[in-house]
């Protein structure tokens, strides 16, 4: 199988082009995964050195850069990752949201999955509000799911996963969300139309200049994506997100990351998660 040196200035040209794009900083320590990965892309379209692959992409083929992205995008995600997130969504904001929105007589709740990956986030939101919600027929739930990379965005709304991923879940939640494999999907596990009902998947790039959306969320999912941004561009991020929040809403960040050192308006609740008041 062939392979590719990548060189410090071609390294430069094409990590310059995918902060300048998408806003992720690829760092030294990139370099391996960067040369690795599109190394199959340099394969697959007959070409033969970076260089000439960073002209492809700017020059003559700029639908190229999704699957740039998609090849550099780390996706490691789980059903109920970080499950304290999820328990605290049930215990506080759900409870929030439904007292205010009865109140206001608004019956929707909408939520955002900044970078749902190949879907295990939406899809352990919609369960958690539909256990949350019950049979109430009242209720509305909107869930927005995105991503940048196409990829796994295709396979998020397919809805279907090897048992491995979710052999952790209890078996009334299998049983309730869940159908499972037969024939040439033996060993597999599908999400059911309920759930699938109440997510829209979008690819969506988080350094957009701005966001297409005309409602406000009650919550946002953010996690485990600031990492790779720069302070600059977290702040960027940061302020939109905010600006997206409903008044009292709430944005969960990854168990890594935090808005120390950011100039924001959010309040602080406890490590990882943050309140627009």
């Amino acid at each position: 199988m062939q392979t590719f040196d990548l060189n410090d200035k071609d390294f430069k040209l094409l990590g310059d082009l995918v902060y300048n794009t998408i806003g992720i900083n690829l760092g030294p320590a990139k370099k391996e995964l960067l040369r690795t990965r599109l190394g199959k892309r340099l394969r697959l379209l007959g070409i033969h050195s970076f260089k000439e692959y960073y002209r492809y992409v700017t020059e003559e083929n700029k639908d190229e850069l999704t699957n740039l992205f998609d090849a550099i995008s780390t996706n490691l995600t789980s059903f109920f990752r970080e499950q304290k997130h999820f328990d605290y969504l049930r215990d506080v904001v759900l409870p929030e949201i439904t007292a205010e929105g009865t109140r206001r007589g608004d019956w929707q709740i909408r939520t955002w999955s900044c970078a749902c990956s190949t879907g295990e986030e939406p899809y352990s939101l919609a369960i958690t509000l539909s256990d949350y919600l019950g049979e109430s027929t009242r209720w509305g739930v909107k869930i927005l799911a995105t991503d940048v990379n196409t990829e796994v965005l295709d396979k998020a709304m397919k809805g279907l996963y090897k048992e491995a991923r979710v052999e952790g879940l209890p078996k009334i939640m299998l049983k309730r969300y869940f159908l499972k494999g037969e024939g040439s999907k033996t060993g597999y596990v599908k999400v059911k139309r309920s759930l699938q009902n109440m997510i829209t998947f979008r690819r969506i790039n988080l350094t957009a200049p701005r966001y297409p959306f005309r409602k406000e969320f009650d919550f946002i999912f953010c996690r485990n994506v600031m990492i790779y941004f720069d302070k600059f561009t977290q702040k960027q991020i940061v302020d939109k997100l905010y600006f997206h929040l409903k008044k009292g809403g709430y944005l969960f960040l990854g168990h890594a990351e935090s808005l120390t050192g950011i100039d924001t308006n959010f309040k602080y609740i406890q490590p990882t998660i943050y309140k627009k008041v």
